[in-house]
């Protein structure tokens, strides 16, 4: 792979190291709630980009719980698969399950999937967000940004909010739509979820100056980001 060389503030984030899956998700969906009832006190309202994946949902049940007005919040998702919102490969069937309950269904949620010209400016709207969450792939993929695309350089450097993926990558290999970096770094934080020893060592490569997804995100200058890690199983 080709190197880069980290100029930015947020080069080498620091990364907080948590014992065990459910210190990450309490630290995580404290630090989330944080930040959404920051912006509730400051602004009336607040934004948060969720994502899909095996990472974050114990952090949406401890979300669930937060002590915010959820119906001053507006949900979207950091990228998603072309498939029925109702299949389990879709980011959006996860929210259902594991956010959209409760106090949070007050919440307005702005699906990525299929793609509408006024929720996309919904969303766009909604920026800078208040918190984006991402986790990382074993290849150093954030959000659809994957090694391999084609279209990946231009979603990690074009000002555009959205870019479509190809189907033949990722897992499963389907058609996506993805945020580009420019959007998911037009924010006031971004909480990266993580676990597993592979994916620290790919965290170290790109903090070394690999050229992968999760490295430009880390060198970027816009938006600082807190790792959240645990060793997993």
């Amino acid at each position: 792979m080709a190197r880069f060389a980290p100029q930015a503030r947020y080069p080498h984030a620091m990364i907080e190291t948590f014992p065990h899956a459910s210190a990450l998700a309490d630290a995580a969906a404290e630090a989330i709630t944080a930040q959404l009832a920051q912006a509730i006190e400051a602004r009336g309202r607040a934004s948060l980009v969720a994502t899909g994946g095996r990472s974050p949902g114990a952090t949406y049940d401890r979300l669930r719980a937060a002590p915010i007005d959820w119906s001053l919040v507006t949900i979207t998702l950091s990228d998603d698969r072309g498939v029925d919102a109702g299949t389990p490969d879709s980011n959006v069937r996860l929210l259902r399950e594991r956010l959209l309950v409760g106090p949070v269904a007050r919440a307005r949620f702005l699906p990525l999937w299929p793609a509408h010209e006024l929720e996309a400016q919904a969303i766009a709207d909604m920026m800078p967000f208040d918190a984006v969450m991402l986790g990382m792939g074993e290849d150093g993929h954030i959000a659809s940004m994957i090694p391999g695309d084609p279209g990946l350089t231009d979603a990690l450097t074009t000002e555009d909010m959205m870019r479509p993926v190809p189907a033949g990558l990722g897992k499963p290999p389907v058609a996506r739509i993805t945020l580009t970096l420019s959007a998911l770094t037009n924010a006031r934080a971004i909480f990266l979820l993580i676990a597993g020893g592979a994916k620290r060592e790919v965290l170290r490569r790109a903090q070394a100056g690999e050229d992968l997804p999760v490295g430009r995100l880390l060198s970027q200058a816009k938006a600082p980001v807190r790792i959240f890690w645990e060793p997993g199983d």
